[in-house]
């Protein structure tokens, strides 16, 4: 079956499955909305996405408490994906999959990437950074499960293992992120948020701005037996295994499938 025939198969008359057309339709048209925002939106868009992670992680580290589960933390740190989904914020993880596929598109420009990846980090790890100061001034009762939880991350040797991990966090949030936007089912995006933050946090994976926040929160408390320095030399590969991760596993092999759409993107742009 030819290509033209496959554009009368379906609703659309993209090359793609309907729900394929529509997810990339719903992809450029939300990437093109976040990569010409200014840099005071970008900025505060980004710190209150560290502030909506930084209350999952609280609630990570109360229900670790009191259950001793890292499995069961993950599911409570799901409101923390639950804040960013329904307060539209930002996580520097998320930044992959849409914004790339715009990029692609010849919606955006490579600077408009790189200021919405820098400014996002900046910011999600500025605003982590306040609320967990703020956590460990109130709840001096986690101070001890916040240092040992994140004496996992911060002390973790460079190795095979760590890399992997890091590169599964970075798959893992960008399938979530396509996996939201595959639907308009609000329920659906929700099941999906829950069960991204089961995976990254109950499983442990090394995640740059997530298990930042569980460091600074043990910087803050003034026990761990670590500094900025080795936070430091841990989100050096922790980032840049999260951006492999999630562009070489998800973003590309979504790009391959798209390319003929992509090619009529680019098509009309130049058109233009």
């Amino acid at each position: 079956m030819t290509d033209t025939d496959r554009t009368k198969l379906g609703n659309t008359d993209g090359h793609l499955e309907d729900e394929l057309e529509q997810a990339f339709d719903r992809l450029v048209g939300e990437g093109v909305q976040r990569l010409h925002r200014p840099w005071r939106e970008v900025l505060v868009t980004g710190f209150f996405g560290g502030t909506e992670v930084a209350v999952g992680v609280l609630a990570f580290l109360a229900v670790r408490q009191a259950t001793g589960s890292a499995l069961l933390g993950g599911l409570a740190f799901s409101i923390g994906f639950l804040a960013l989904l329904l307060g539209r914020s930002e996580l520097f993880t998320e930044g992959f999959l849409v914004p790339v596929t715009t990029l692609a598109a010849k919606r955006a420009t490579a600077g408009q990437l790189a200021k919405l990846w820098g400014g996002t980090l900046v910011a999600n790890l500025a605003g982590g950074w306040v609320i967990m100061w703020l956590v460990m001034k109130a709840y001096p009762g986690l101070h001890h499960q916040t240092v040992e939880s994140a004496a996992h991350f911060a002390l973790a040797p460079f190795s095979v293992e760590s890399v992997c991990l890091a590169v599964l966090a970075g798959a893992v949030i960008t399938l979530m992120t396509r996996w939201q936007h595959g639907t308009d089912s609000a329920m659906a995006k929700i099941v999906a948020a829950v069960a991204g933050a089961f995976l990254l946090a109950g499983l442990q994976m090394f995640h740059s701005v997530l298990d930042s926040l569980l460091i600074f929160g043990a910087l803050h408390t003034g026990a761990a037996s670590f500094g900025y320095l080795d936070w430091l030399g841990w989100f050096a590969y922790t980032a840049v295994g999260n951006v492999v991760g999630g562009l070489l596993l998800v973003t590309l092999l979504r790009l391959v499938r798209t390319k003929d759409r992509l090619a009529e993107e680019r098509a009309q742009v130049g058109a233009g």
